[in-house]
C-alpha cells in the first residue's frame, strides 16, 4: 500500500483537488487498491470546512466529485502512516518544518510552488499544476 498525504495551508482549496485528483488518476489506471490518499492543512483556520466552492467547480469541471471533505490540520500521527506528504509551495514546507518531528518524507508536489488558486483567482492554473504533480506521482508508482 503507497499512503500519500497532499498538504497545503488550509486544506480547502489545494490540496483536496490534487487528493480527488489523484483517487480519481489511480482509479483510472486501475491501481485504487494499491494506494491510500488523504489531504492535510498546515494551519488550523479552515478545520471543518468544506473544499472551497470555486475549487468544487473546477474539480466538477473535469468530472471529479469531492463530497464529504472537511479540512482539517495534519498531526504528527498522521505524518507517521504515511509514506509520502506533498506540499504545494514553500511556506507549507516552512509550516511542517515547525510542526514535525522531521520532514524526510516531505517533498514539493512540483519543482516550483503550485498557484495558489486563493491569491490568484486562478483555478484553472491550480488544476494543471496540480494535474502535472499527480501524473508525476502516478508514474513513479506505477
Amino acid at each position: 500500500m503507497i499512503r500519500i498525504l497532499f498538504v497545503c495551508h488550509g486544506n480547502i482549496c489545494r490540496s483536496p483537488m490534487a487528493e480527488f485528483v489523484m483517487k480519481d488518476l489511480v482509479r483510472k489506471a486501475g491501481v485504487s487498491d494499491r494506494f491510500e490518499i488523504a489531504s492535510a492543512a498546515v494551519s488550523r483556520e479552515e478545520i471543518g470546512n468544506p473544499v472551497y466552492p470555486p475549487a468544487r467547480r473546477e474539480l466538477e469541471k473535469h468530472g471529479i466529485r469531492c463530497d464529504g471533505h472537511a479540512a482539517h490540520q495534519i498531526t504528527r500521527g498522521e505524518y507517521s502512516r504515511y509514506d509520502r506528504v506533498y506540499y504545494m509551495d514553500g511556506s507549507n514546507a516552512r509550516y511542517l518544518e515547525r510542526m514535525l518531528p522531521d520532514t524526510a518524507r516531505c517533498y514539493p508536489l512540483l519543482d516550483r510552488d503550485v498557484a495558489d488558486p486563493w491569491y490568484t483567482g486562478d483555478f484553472s492554473q491550480t488544476w494543471e499544476d496540480i494535474q502535472e504533480g499527480c501524473r508525476r506521482i502516478l508514474e513513479e508508482f506505477v
